[in-house]
């Protein structure tokens, strides 16, 4: 009898301490996402994992040829796991081989593919992951060529047959004053109906200025020599344009599908940055330009880098104009710009990132000509009021002819952390199974704007 008491006190004992411990740490099994990078070769792949996530098992595994781009990535992975507030704790399990490829789709130790590199082999990489019923979660742009399209709309299908999710990263959605003009436009009582204008004077108007010279996480960036190969990046008109174009689409036609026929190219230009070799060995850190591009040199021995584009088209007979432009390195105290401006029939909603904004992007209102400005502004006291609920903080002051919006600087939290939130928002489609009808149709929209551009810039 004593013993079976004495047994009976020590279990319960152990019960307790067992319960008053630590927290027992999540097994593999608990999680369910896992990552699988393959062949990262620009920095927006470790942006992904500068955060942790709740469903997202801490070991990752990468699969890419040994090099200074692979090295880089871990570097910078390591960074985040060692910096001193909010450190992360991924562990990177590792595969280096000429058949990195074959080996990550052989072994599948994850369910979600990461890709953020060469241009020119992202659709190859997409859909040998999608065909082996994995997830795919890509920067842009997933295609860069009117035969990758072709491609990129036939591993949509698949799929869709295989419940599959296919998405590219698209951080520009998570700027706050990109958001807050995307709200404005939809408010009746302030903006009006957005106009349709001409091929001469469009109704939206969206410009980027980028810069090859730049700093990502406090270190200057190192950029790989085929970075300037638009055979491989991709030429500015479908690289970083793949921004702009969606943005057109998302804030005028919020949560709409555009089906391809809704749209019409108008036209499409290109131009070069031409770049010393002085400028390539600084970014790339290569002493001269590689055999793979002294072919496109000029006769002055510097590179000519076609990333400067324009497109001008028209969806539901909106027209829009939207250009990217690239130098070498930004003025100082400046990085890369944004320009934006919807025309209603009630006001503009205009953004702005130049020297007047401290280089930092700032949302204004413009009263469209023939409207009472007493008017507009007690309408845009009414919205700014109704946007406390949802931004607390934010409102609009009179400034000479326009109207700013004002927005705290809590709300400002740059480009690298909406790497972040778009993640957040696919690992939420993740657990509901399925992309939004329209977020599916409106990436294949935006590629067939943006490979076809090229194809008539050419």
């Amino acid at each position: 009898m004593n013993k079976t008491f004495w047994l009976c006190v020590c279990i319960l004992l152990s019960l307790i301490c067992v319960s008053c411990g630590e927290p027992m740490e999540k097994k593999s099994t608990d999680y369910s996402v896992t990552l699988l990078t393959i062949d990262p070769g620009h920095f927006h792949a470790s942006l992904v994992q500068k955060s942790m996530y709740p469903q997202v098992d801490p070991t990752a595994y990468v699969y890419a040829p040994a090099g200074p781009e692979l090295q880089a990535h871990l570097n910078m992975i390591q960074q985040y796991n060692t910096r001193p507030e909010n450190p992360t704790k991924w562990n990177e399990v590792v595969y280096t081989g000429p058949d990195y490829l074959q080996k990550a789709i052989a072994e599948k130790k994850g369910n979600v593919v990461v890709l953020a590199g060469n241009n020119q082999k992202k659709i190859e990489y997409i859909k040998a992951a999608v065909d082996a019923g994995l997830n795919v979660f890509a920067d842009k742009p997933m295609v860069i060529s009117s035969d990758g399209y072709a491609t990129l709309q036939q591993v949509f299908q698949t799929a869709d047959q295989k419940n599959l999710l296919l998405y590219d990263i698209m951080t520009e959605r998570y700027e706050i004053t990109t958001m807050l003009q995307k709200e404005l436009a939809q408010q009746a009582a302030v903006f009006g109906q957005l106009k349709p204008g001409t091929a001469e004077d469009p109704s939206i108007q969206m410009g980027s200025v980028h810069y090859f010279y730049k700093s990502v996480s406090g270190s200057t960036l190192k950029r790989p020599a085929w970075f300037f190969d638009t055979n491989k990046q991709g030429e500015g008109i479908v690289d970083v344009m793949t921004h702009l174009v969606d943005l057109t689409m998302w804030e005028a036609f919020p949560e709409q599908p555009i089906k391809i026929d809704e749209v019409q190219i108008a036209s499409a230009r290109h131009w070069p940055t031409v770049l010393t070799q002085q400028q390539f060995k600084e970014v790339t850190q290569e002493d001269v330009f590689p055999d793979f591009l002294k072919t496109s040199l000029d006769p002055q021995g510097a590179l000519p880098v076609y990333s400067n584009g324009q497109i001008n088209y028209a969806i539901r007979g909106v027209h829009a104009s939207v250009e990217v432009t690239w130098d070498y390195k930004a003025p100082e105290g400046s990085g890369d710009t944004h320009y934006s401006i919807m025309k209603g029939t009630k006001a503009n909603a205009i953004i702005r990132q130049g020297a007047e904004e401290n280089y930092r992007p700032e949302l204004y209102v413009e009263a469209a000509e023939g409207t009472d400005r007493a008017a507009l502004n007690s309408a845009l006291f009414t919205w700014t009021l109704q946007l406390q609920r949802t931004f607390p903080g934010v409102r609009a002051i009179q400034k000479g002819d326009l109207w700013q919006i004002a927005i705290p600087d809590r709300y400002r939290v740059g480009h690298e952390s909406h790497f972040a939130q778009v993640t957040e928002k696919y690992l939420q489609f993740l657990q509901q199974g399925k992309l939004p009808a329209w977020e599916k149709q409106n990436i294949l929209t935006k590629y067939f704007i943006t490979t076809g551009a090229l194809k008539m810039a050419k």
